[in-house]
């Protein structure tokens, strides 16, 4: 079956790409495109062709699953495909709606004229993928848009609407409804009036200041790329624009892209892209499954984290009930919306109007009965069993009959808590990370019971808020932070064996962490963590386990709310400052259990604290609390602070390979006093000794 629809229209050819839902250009798609052109160049009745999408798409670009893979060089290559539309005899008119973007923008750039609707979206988004425009894009869209103008979208990566760009080369007409009917009379006044063919490579690109415009750019570029290669790519590709003769600009282009294509950046990046996609794919849950209504949302609490949760539904447009148990908290909660709302207007990001129009979707309350219409229930009370079982009695009193129940608890048994309500298909888990208004992050905790329509109305409602949201089973921290509870013991291993904290956070930084361990528990509260260690240990029914960290915690130093915890801190300052304090702690805990220390260099902190990471992943992979490997790097990449152009700790395993992974461990666990979680998990093994990888 063909993947593009042939017709003609009077003298003119109309070739409908038609690969829903992006018209992604994949090799089916540019043999059919190919095939299309050609049965329109041989038919002497055809004298033009017009080439489109659908509303929604014109063609999204490259398909991303195809990247890597031998069917991206399958014959005709996305190049070849846009030299025949640019060097075919008879004219060829592109219309665009819709999206528009990499090599669907590119593909249109080899049409002789283009009509686009006004609100059709273009951009040329690789680098964002950690790649350049492959197939033309850095040398045709100069020679429309000019060199700043095209240097800056492809830099970006950004999208703009058409109409944007409506007084520009790029397109000949910018209609506001369909452009197919303008693009046909386009068509036959070309061949009417015997226009000549207008190739994009044979425009001239008049700069005269180009060289010294494009030395801004590499300075500029190379001050904000970061570890990423491809935005300085993107200006040398543009650059050859300028400077070389356009078939050996295209041929420098696509030795940058593959160049590109085969760096660990670019790997990660098209990695996370199909992680995020591949998330939303729920086992057990079939795809079009009838969701329940969410209208309205109460929340219990309204202390950081519950205004933070108020606030997501609220930007979404959906009424929010919040409840706190004394009128003082409530109007606190209610101060710091507003206060968070207002900083946004005095950015810019909001306008009065919209403060007070957000604002006036909450209802404040402190009576449970006010929940008995709303279709969602989220509490975010302390982190104590009791106290969430308490909760969610009084929810079960009062909810309607369908509504879904919510703990935001970040470590505790959802289905004790759910086993305490007389409707457990009700109950679901909804971790926000702090600030849950910003963070990205959204771990949907899918309890025993918890119904699929359930599950499958939270993923829908997690991207209707705009978040990134990973299933996890149920275990104690469930998939983040289980994992940053090995994490965390590697780190305080090595203070035990000889490193200081602000050692360890600066290896780890260097690595990409966006902030080392003992920074993260200073910002957090180091008084949290103490409390999780009192409480396994007490459910364990065995003594805690002395650290360092409780030495800091017994001394009241909880980090930043105190003044001092792992570091210290300047009255109104957030700066960490290495404090003398917490050195000579250590070194007394040191002495006190028999650890002499040594030099710990930051390769060696790196392998410790990741490999660690890894290790807890591959159990929970095996335990099927995450589905997939790709789950657990989009936890760690978008709530823990995991380099983004690493890709997630299991990808970076995958890159670094398996078995050098074991082998560290190996080497860990077989130290004195090694504690039994180095061992290298039984799947890490298996898969190491197969040759196999996680992603």
């Amino acid at each position: 079956m063909s993947s593009t629809h042939y017709e003609t229209r009077g003298h003119t050819a109309l070739i409908t790409l038609a690969v829903p839902p992006v018209n992604g250009l994949g090799a089916a798609l540019r043999a059919d495109i190919l095939r299309a052109l050609d049965r329109a160049l041989a038919d002497p009745s055809v004298q033009a062709v017009v080439l489109t999408g659908s509303e929604r798409a014109f063609s999204g670009g490259a398909d991303v699953k195809e990247l890597g893979t031998p069917l991206v060089a399958r014959e005709p290559r996305l190049p070849a495909l846009i030299a025949a539309l640019e060097t075919s005899p008879k004219p060829v008119v592109a219309a665009i709606s819709g999206v528009c973007m990499g090599g669907g923008l590119e593909l249109a750039l080899g049409a002789h004229w283009r009509v686009a609707r006004a609100d059709a979206q273009i951009a040329l988004p690789e680098v964002k993928l950690g790649l350049l425009p492959g197939a033309g894009g850095t040398q045709r869209l100069p020679r429309l848009l000019g060199l700043e103008a095209a240097l800056n979208l492809i830099v970006s990566g950004a999208t703009v609407p058409a109409a944007k760009l409506k007084d520009t080369a790029l397109f000949d007409e910018v209609t506001d409804g369909d452009p197919l009917p303008a693009a046909l009379a386009l068509a036959e006044k070309v061949v009417a009036e015997g226009l000549p063919l207008r190739r994009t490579r044979d425009r001239a690109l008049n700069e005269p200041d180009a060289e010294a415009f494009l030395q801004f750019a590499r300075n500029t570029v190379r001050a904000s790329a970061g570890p990423y290669p491809a935005p300085l790519k993107c200006v040398e590709a543009v650059a050859l624009a300028v400077s070389k003769p356009f078939d050996e600009a295209l041929r420098l282009e696509r030795e940058a892209f593959l160049s590109l294509m085969g760096s660990p950046e670019s790997r990660a990046l098209r990695h996370v892209f199909t992680a995020e996609r591949a998330a939303g794919k729920l086992p057990g849950v079939p795809e079009g499954m009838l969701l329940r209504p969410v209208n309205a949302v109460g929340v219990i609490g309204a202390g950081t984290m519950g205004g933070g949760i108020a606030m997501n539904f609220v930007n979404a447009g959906i009424p929010v009930v919040l409840l706190e148990t004394r009128q003082e908290a409530l109007d606190k909660g209610l101060a710091t919306i507003r206060r968070n709302y207002e900083n946004s207007a005095r950015r810019g990001k909001l306008k009065a109007e919209q403060v007070e129009q957000r604002m006036a979707l909450i209802t404040p309350t402190l009576d449970y009965a006010s929940f008995a219409d709303v279709d969602l229930a989220i509490e975010a009370v302390f982190e104590q069993m009791d106290v969430k079982r308490q909760v969610f009695t009084a929810l079960d009193a009062v909810c309607k009959p369908g509504a879904m129940l919510a703990s935001n608890t970040s470590y505790l048994d959802l289905d004790a808590i759910a086993r305490g309500t007389g409707r457990p298909r009700d109950v679901i888990g909804l971790h926000f990370f702090s600030p849950a208004n910003v963070m990205r992050l959204l771990e949907v905790v899918r309890g025993a019971e918890t119904a699929p329509d359930v599950l499958a109305t939270c993923m829908a409602l997690a991207r209707r808020i705009k978040k990134v949201a990973v299933v996890s089973g149920v275990c104690d921290g469930f998939i983040g932070n289980r994992m940053l509870a090995r994490y965390g013991a590697a780190a305080s291993g090595l203070i035990n064996a000889g490193a200081l904290p602000q050692q360890v956070d600066k290896a780890l930084q260097a690595f990409g962490m966006a902030m080392g361990p003992f920074r993260v528990g200073d910002l957090a509260g180091l008084d949290i963590g103490w409390a999780t260690r009192k409480r396994r240990a007490a459910e364990a029914g065995v003594p805690l386990q002395p650290s360092v960290a409780d030495r800091l915690c017994e001394a009241g130093r909880f980090g930043q709310k105190t003044g001092a915890g792992w570091y210290r801190y300047e009255a109104g300052k957030r700066d960490p400052l290495p404090d003398p304090v917490t050195e000579d702690l250590i070194a007394a805990f040191r002495r006190e259990h028999g650890h002499t220390p040594r030099a710990i260099g930051a390769d060696e902190i790196v392998e410790r604290c990741i490999y660690a990471l890894v290790n807890e992943g591959a159990r929970i992979l095996a335990d099927g609390i995450a589905a997939r490997a790709s789950d657990i790097d989009l936890v760690y990449l978008n709530g823990y602070g995991f380099p983004a152009h690493r890709g997630g700790p299991m990808l970076y395993a995958d890159t670094v390979g398996l078995p050098t992974v074991v082998r560290a461990l190996q080497r860990f666990a077989s130290e004195p006093g090694a504690d039994v979680s180095w061992q290298p998990a039984p799947l890490l093994v298996q898969l190491a000794d197969s040759g196999k990888t996680f992603n």
